[in-house]
């Protein structure tokens, strides 16, 4: 009922090769810490502005370097690894890529994988606007993937702002939600730990958030800065780690029975009722 989670907290740069390495001796350092499973950020592999360097330095799933060098030290450590998401080309026509997690056996070999759903189309301050959609292709499919860990439901970032899909997780049967992340630094500061703790809370589920952090070097176009504070949260809504704004590891126990007392406690899981909405006119 007891497991060891690494959460790691990243600084990607635009460059795939580096980022690799880095978050290979991320990975390493949480085995020797003891983690069972270690959970990357979202787009490990590259964090980038720029359409064109994309195109230039990612790749298909079956080629990206990213994915196989990750899937060879989960093989070499012995541990899971939730890749937290990869930019990765795809066939769409319109060219977009996929922003996709992948849980990583012990083997090395690929047990599931995700695809963001809920897009970042947002326009969070006069110098800040992300149209997520244009790069990248939304997915349509919630995953639960069973493991002899703990049901783990796989969501990335800005996924965190639709209750529904995490309350779905969870009816399926997730009792630990990944939520890798590159949370802006303005909705972070205002929304990042409130809406991990309600998700938690809502759901009766640990949530793990490993995330990116900092000023992201850019070879090509405006640099991007994230605001890091990798969160774990128990599910009575405790936060059990916080990464604050450091790359690194950060250790977490999670034990499986909190889901049970949570969701014991307060079965607001299993209470909903159907119902309409009468739109009622002003009288006179």
């Amino acid at each position: 009922m007891e497991f060891t989670a690494a959460l790691i907290q990243m600084s990607s740069s635009d460059d795939p090769a580096a980022n690799l390495e880095q978050a290979r001796t991320l990975v390493r350092d949480a085995a020797g810490k003891g983690a069972q499973i270690a959970l990357t950020p979202e787009v490990t592999n590259c964090i980038s502005f720029s359409k064109a360097h994309q195109e230039r330095v990612l790749c298909h799933q079956d080629e990206d370097p990213t994915l196989a060098g990750l899937r060879e030290t989960a093989r070499e450590t012995g541990m899971w690894v939730l890749i937290g998401s990869l930019a990765l080309k795809t066939d769409d026509p319109k060219g977009r890529f996929a922003n996709r997690s992948f849980l990583i056996d012990p083997e090395g070999a690929i047990h599931s994988q995700y695809d963001k759903i809920h897009m970042f189309d947002v326009q969070v301050s006069e110098t800040e606007t992300y149209r997520e959609s244009a790069g990248f292709r939304p997915g349509s499919q919630a995953v639960v993937a069973q493991t002899p860990l703990a049901n783990f439901g796989l969501t990335v970032c800005y996924d965190l702002r639709f209750p529904h899909l995490f309350r779905a997780l969870a009816k399926a049967g997730a009792e630990v939600l990944t939520l890798p992340a590159a949370f802006s630094p303005v909705t972070g500061i205002a929304h990042w730990e409130t809406l991990v703790r309600a998700r938690a809370i809502e759901t009766g589920c640990f949530i793990l958030a490993p995330a990116q952090t900092g000023r992201h070097a850019a070879s090509e176009g405006r640099p991007r800065t994230t605001h890091g504070h990798a969160l774990a949260v128990a599910p009575w809504g405790e936060v059990l780690l916080d990464m604050g704004k450091a790359p690194g590891v950060g250790l977490v126990t999670i034990d499986l029975a909190r889901v049970v007392e949570a969701r014991d406690r307060v079965p607001a899981l299993f209470h909903d009722r159907d119902f309409t909405i009468l739109h009622a006119a002003e009288a006179g």
